[in-house]
């Protein structure tokens, strides 16, 4: 299942590093959207351009001041669930996500994975 992070950053400490190379040991293919430059978890960092086809999972790692310009993205992008990772969560973008088929899920991804139930 391939899995869009959102935010995606080559800095250590920041919870998107964590989550991609986490995704990444679990076996999940991972596409590091951001405004950074480098890769993480052997995977480079690129901004978000067309919308891609086969994405399940949308991880959020940016907050909800910044996510309005990656909503008609996101949309068209078309995952199976979107994730709102602590600090992420908007109503506003989980009522856009419903009203398009979308799954909004409030959680940590990083919990997700490292209790089975990603």
């Amino acid at each position: 299942m391939k899995t869009l992070i959102l935010g995606a950053t080559t800095n250590p400490a920041r919870y998107a590093y964590l989550a991609a190379n986490r995704l990444n040991a679990a076996g999940h293919e991972i596409v590091n959207i951001g405004i950074k430059k480098g890769s993480v978890a052997g995977v480079n960092i690129v901004p978000a351009g067309a919308p891609l086809p086969d994405i399940h999972t949308v991880t959020l790692y940016i907050g909800p001041k910044l996510q309005p310009q990656y909503y008609d993205y996101l949309m068209k992008t078309k995952p199976k669930r979107i994730i709102f990772n602590p600090g992420t969560e908007n109503d506003e973008l989980a009522t856009l996500a419903k009203m398009n088929g979308i799954e909004p899920v409030y959680a940590c991804t990083l919990v997700l994975l490292s209790t089975g139930q990603y």
